[in-house]
């Protein structure tokens, strides 16, 4: 399928050939007629996408501090490395669309296949021939509306929010300062509500289209004298702000030609230095409008699908996009009366240099088309070969195939991997089609896909990497262990005991390697440390801190059915390099969280978990979420026969006593390059694991028991 995409390093754009994105759990595959671009949006975007380093970095001082003090803990390589990583990484554009259901995903109801619908949403309603888009944020099509009307009911419900934030009354009056796309559909909407409305741009162009579509008044100059003679002296009952302008005025004029107690709502992109003398006499309600409404940046509502009850949020970001469509039905609205340009598929980056100003011609809604006749509809292919110069995979070389592709295998993984000998990068499936074709070109993979199984299929692949969302990480392990595949699955094994006893089943039925990816046993700190005390004759005693930092709870690794929590998710890392060093396997373990009473704060993030081993030796992990960034994250001391090893994030590790002095400083080594290393070798060998079976499964079962030790204060034991 093709699709615009932009590179957020540089701010090219491109039109991609990219596989069909995967139907998933609730929501649905729509076939794309006609896109809406929304020129203020998108051209910010692309305008903030065409700066280079340093005009993003004055852009967005707070992203800029964050980096700052990830280089104070991971050092300046690491850090620019990651965002060099983050800014190579392609966005879709486009937000607004309306077309036809191609395929139906489970939990989602009342939607057939051949509906007609009106979808939003960035990152799925895309520029593209096919989106997948999540049932809160699609919306059946009235027969009266048309796709090309119906193609704006994204863009129209961010009007239709800030119409309603202005809780007007029959009659009143309202001014609309800025006359572009959204002030146009804002102006239909306040006249079709039974206000009067004045609307105000400086271009006279627009003012003339707003007399057009229903103003009352539409003026270009001397909005203040206008307004009062238009609100009989008395000031208007409101103002609805959708200009764009980094300019303070649109506020400070909103605030003079309000009337007492008045309503200033900004939907636009305006300075907000809001002139306190004249807002506080006036005792001025100054909004904001939250884009399509209730709903929008909220994962449980857009991704999970959880809808707000009715009687407690009558308008959601999905109810508005349908009202709005209710309002083209009725004729109030008329989304087709502003398009000015409409352009096919094949030419869409000429609506960008329109946008940029590369055609000098007036604009105002500007549309992309998708399909002709029934025999010109483009195919629904979910694999695209990509152009790669490399020839079939050698005799001797390891096929690899990956499923997922986010920021870790991008940032990590890949570029590991370039540095090894005799390995092939053969498929790479994510379930976003765009993700996998432009990952697989940069990273050499012959072909993309978003259907995993295309990977169990190829002869060609011997091993598969397992890089998705935890929650599927035993499916994909138990499918390609059925498909006769070596398996490397990034943590955590799984997120529960079924999960658990699924893999277990699965091994038992198999020869194939499956390797975690428990890196930090594999660092040469660690194995240092383990060398050391190699000849102990007591048990060992470590301290383990982890300055995990804090994740807010609606982050998907904080949901139990999605990521299984911190503890499960990451607190495995640190159980496998204890049972790594100590050399022996857990018998029991203890633990207790803090106790907050913040809604905020997930006390079990924040853990003091105690491990007993079958050897005597004693380990104490903190696991803390409620530090500081600008602490480094890791910190280990060990103990045992008069000795000590003491390890400072993988950047030192010094270690003294009876069994002597060594030391280890350089470049932060968490064995990324060590267990890649280990696990290939096993692949070529025919074995062994190298990380051994029983202490994969003993350290997930042990994530487990933690979590159920903290909730009801018990000690645990493995069996």
């Amino acid at each position: 399928m093709l699709q615009i995409l932009q590179s957020y390093k540089s701010g090219e754009l491109w039109l991609a050939e990219c596989p069909v994105p995967a139907c998933r759990s609730g929501g649905i595959i729509m076939r794309n007629s006609v896109s809406f671009v929304s020129a203020g949006t998108e051209r910010m975007l692309v305008d903030f996408a065409r700066k280079n380093l340093i005009g993003k970095a004055l852009a967005m001082p707070d992203q800029v501090k964050k980096v700052i003090r990830k280089m104070k803990t991971e050092g300046i390589l690491s850090t620019l490395e990651k965002v060099q990583t983050k800014l190579d990484q392609p966005i879709p554009l486009g937000y607004s669309c309306a077309g036809v259901v191609e395929e139906i995903g489970r939990d989602v109801s009342g939607i057939v296949r051949g509906d007609r619908v009106a979808c939003g949403g960035a990152m799925y309603a895309n520029h593209a021939e096919f989106n997948f888009v999540p049932k809160n944020l699609t919306v059946k099509i009235p027969d009266a509306v048309s796709f090309e009307d119906a193609s704006c009911a994204t863009v129209g419900s961010i009007a239709l929010q800030g119409v309603r934030q202005c809780e007007l009354q029959l009659g009143e009056t309202v001014c609309v300062i800025g006359l572009g796309l959204l002030g146009i559909l804002a102006v239909q909407l306040l006249k079709a509500s039974g206000t009067r409305v004045i609307g105000f741009d400086p271009n006279p162009d627009r003012c003339k289209t707003a007399a057009y579509m229903g103003a009352n008044l539409a003026v270009h100059e001397m909005l203040e004298a206008a307004a009062l003679d238009f609100s009989k002296g008395r000031g208007v009952d409101s103002v609805l702000i959708t200009a764009a302008t980094k300019s303070n005025e649109p506020v400070t004029v909103a605030g003079e030609i309000c009337r007492p107690r008045g309503k200033v709502v900004v939907t636009g992109m305006v300075g907000m230095d809001i002139p306190r003398d004249m807002y506080y006499k006036k005792e001025l309600d100054f909004k904001l409008s939250l884009s399509y409404g209730p709903g929008r940046y909220d994962p449980e509502y857009e991704e999970a699908g959880h809808d707000y009850p009715l009687g407690y949020v009558r308008w959601t970001e999905q109810r508005n996009i349908e009202a709005f469509l209710d309002c083209i039905a009725a004729g109030a609205v008329t989304p087709s009366k502003i398009i000015t340009h409409r352009f096919s598929i094949d030419n869409a980056l000429d609506a960008y240099d329109l946008l940029l100003g590369k055609k000098s011609e007036p604009y105002l809604g500007v549309v992309i088309t998708y399909q002709g006749t029934e025999s010109q509809l483009p195919p629904m292919n979910r694999t695209v070969t990509l152009p790669v110069k490399s020839g079939p995979i050698a005799s001797g070389q390891i096929g690899i195939g990956f499923i997922g592709a986010g920021n870790f295998t991008k940032g990590v993984l890949f570029p590991q991997l370039s540095k090894i000998e005799g390995i092939r990068l053969k498929g790479l499936c994510t379930a976003t089609g765009m993700n996998a074709s432009e990952t697989g070109k940069k990273e050499g993979f012959t072909y993309a896909t978003t259907d995993y199984r295309q990977l169990l299929d190829d002869k060609d692949i011997s091993v598969i990497f397992i890089t998705t969302r935890h929650n599927t990480h035993a499916r994909f392990i138990v499918d390609a262990f059925n498909a006769g595949k070596h398996v490397f699955v990034e943590k955590p094994l799984a997120i529960n005991r079924e999960h658990l006893d699924d893999i277990k089943k699965s091994l038992t039925g198999t020869d194939r390697l499956l390797m975690v990816g428990f890196n930090r046993r594999f660092s040469p700190h660690t194995g240092m440390i383990a060398d050391y005390f190699n000849k102990r004759t007591t048990p060992l005693m470590i301290s383990y801190r982890i300055n995990a930092g804090f994740i807010p709870g609606n982050v998907w690794i904080q949901d139990p059915q999605t990521g299984g929590g911190r503890i499960i998710g990451e607190a495995c890392h640190f159980i496998d390099f204890v049972s790594f060093v100590v050399g022996a396997m857990p018998a029991s373990v203890t633990a207790s969280s803090i106790s907050t009473g913040n809604a905020s704060i997930i006390d079990e993030d924040t853990c003091a978990i105690t491990i007993g081993f079958h050897d005597g030796s004693l380990v104490n992990i903190n696991y803390i979420a409620t530090g500081t960034s600008e602490l480094a994250k890791e910190r280990c001391e060990v103990f045992g026969n008069e000795s000590v090893a003491i390890l400072d994030d993988f950047r030192q590790t010094a270690c003294f006593g009876k069994f002597g002095k060594r030391r280890l400083k350089g470049k932060q080594d968490k064995g990324f390059s060590g267990e890649l290393d280990a696990f290939f070798k096993a692949v070529r060998n025919g074995g062994p694991f190298p990380i051994p079976q029983e202490s994969l499964l003993a350290t997930t079962e042990l994530t487990f028991l933690i979590r159920e030790s903290i909730r009801d204060k018990s000690i645990k034991y493995l069996q």
